[in-house]
């Protein structure tokens, strides 16, 4: 392949581009921000149809823990396309479903291996979360969900309602801790134990307009909400909460999953069981794949409560059975959580050099930059308050999923256009990243499980070069000076 040519066609790159913007939605996400025309892919690296190569840190918003066709996941793709097997089976037994479920039952954590259920649910993460919401429901017979404010867990009505933005489905939200833009303006362990009484009053409270819910929904480390990691001793406090008063916890393990944040699933840092696991992503092995896993004593819906056309994938189950094995194997969440915490250390010198990256973050191979305005006061209106008691101690030490803490003074504001300027600049340099967070200023990290020592250098080289050039000349970038009272502009 040439530098210009794909198929024996000049350009042909362009000229795709050119008719997805011309017959494609508005609603289109990703293409705008990377406009590249994949053709080849292995591990980290996609080859475009212009012949660059890139390295894929967004590794298809998490779903591939083993990178691009691996050659187990395709080897687990041919042997079934070669046995002559039916490819959709609704939801009929077969052994290739059979043998995904015994490899899934087999690294679920121990408190729930033992009296599990599955629900094959069909092709997306958010068709596992509206079977969940299903599932409490008819097993409390109980309406409302709690959910936290940040929270992503897909694109359907429920979902949506339990995510950051608005939905039908009766939600209460609550404060999910964080230490850089704490809500109480703490930080660290006391902010967690502000958010955990906040929640407890919330529900003991007869007089807080919010009833006994159905369940409570989680992310062990929110995602899009900009790679925030639960405290461990706040997910536990969230157990026994929610233990105590017959409320189902629900985990909602999509992005975290398989290894992703250094243990096979994340609720493990803190050794926690939930009641439920809504999964998907990685879980296919790069196919649509979403399951329900739950208790046994949970199981008192009615046949066709909730079921979905095509949730007898059987090529996404033979490749999830093979990506879950080879992560179990292999051990790729030590692997995971052993890298991540070297790139989250490399990465916070960054911070130390430029005032534009206010926090580095993360959990194993899941990681952001959050990007800040240093030329605007800190604590804008709207903006948490200093730490009353900066004595509190709001650094736990390494390992504990939380945050250096924001100190007494708080964050500038966010970033989003430094932020999208950042990842211009990764793409031109030949590195794909994401966008995410409350306002879209957190740079995210999703390398697959597989990355090697020398790919996660080439990695951390181009993002640092991103970084230092945007800030060091923001408007050679694309980024505006801010106008008084307002936000930066991007380019046009």
């Amino acid at each position: 392949m040439t530098g210009e040519t794909f198929g024996g066609v000049p350009g042909a790159h362009e000229g795709i581009l050119r008719r997805q913007s011309a017959r494609e939605s508005r609603a289109r996400t990703y293409a705008r921000a990377l406009p590249i025309v994949p053709v080849r892919a292995r591990g980290l690296t996609i080859e475009g149809a212009d012949g660059r190569r890139y390295l894929d840190c967004l590794s298809g918003a998490g779903t591939l823990a083993l990178g691009h066709n691996h050659p187990v996941v395709l080897e687990a793709i041919r042997k079934v396309l070669d046995s002559g097997a039916p490819l959709s089976v609704l939801d009929l037994a077969t052994p290739v479903k059979d043998a995904f479920i015994t490899e899934l039952f087999r690294t679920l954590p121990p408190g729930l291996a033992g009296r599990a259920r599955v629900q094959f649910c069909g092709p997306a993460g958010t068709d596992a979360v509206e079977a969940a919401f299903t599932l409490v429901r008819a097993a409390t017979g109980r309406t409302g969900v709690l959910a936290f404010t940040g929270a992503y867990h897909g694109m359907t009505a429920g979902a949506l309602a339990a995510s950051g933005g608005a939905g039908d489905v009766r939600v209460a939200r609550l404060p999910y801790p964080q230490d850089y833009r704490c809500p109480f303006g703490v930080g660290g362990p006391h902010g967690a134990e502000l958010a955990a009484r906040w929640t407890e009053s919330l529900l003991d409270d007869p007089k807080s307009g919010v009833s006994q819910p159905a369940g409570m929904i989680l992310e062990p480390v929110q995602g899009e909400g900009g790679v925030l990691p639960a405290p461990d001793d706040w997910l536990r406090r969230m157990r026994r909460l929610t233990a105590d008063r017959s409320i189902p916890l629900i985990a909602d393990e999509i992005q975290t999953g398989v290894g992703r944040t250094g243990a096979f699933w994340a609720v493990e840092h803190s050794g926690v069981t939930p009641d439920v696991m809504v999964l998907s992503k990685a879980i296919g092995g790069s196919l649509p794949l979403a399951v329900v896993v739950y208790r046994d004593d949970l199981d008192v819906w009615e046949p066709g409560a909730h079921a979905g056309t095509f949730r007898g994938n059987q090529l996404a189950m033979a490749a999830g059975t093979a990506t879950l094995a080879h992560v179990r194997e292999n051990v790729l969440a030590d692997r995971a959580r052993v890298l991540g915490a070297r790139m989250l250390s490399q990465l916070r010198r960054l911070q130390d050099d430029f005032a534009c990256v206010g926090d580095v973050r993360g959990r194993g191979l899941m990681i952001g930059l959050e990007l800040v305005d240093p030329e605007t006061d800190r604590h804008p209106e709207g903006e948490a308050s200093p730490d009353p008691d900066p004595g509190r101690g709001s650094d736990p030490g390494p390992g504990s999923g939380l945050g250096s803490g924001s100190g007494p003074r708080g964050p500038h504001p966010a970033a989003p256009d430094l932020a999208a300027a950042v990842q211009r600049a990764c793409l031109e340099r030949g590195l794909i990243v994401e966008l995410g967070g409350r306002h879209s200023a957190v740079v995210r990290l999703l390398p697959p499980l597989t990355i090697t020592d020398e790919q996660a250098a080439a990695v951390l080289d181009r993002l640092a070069d991103a970084v230092t050039a945007v800030a060091r000349d923001p408007a050679a970038h694309g980024v505006h000076p801010r106008r008084p009272g307002g936000p930066m502009d991007p380019a046009d």
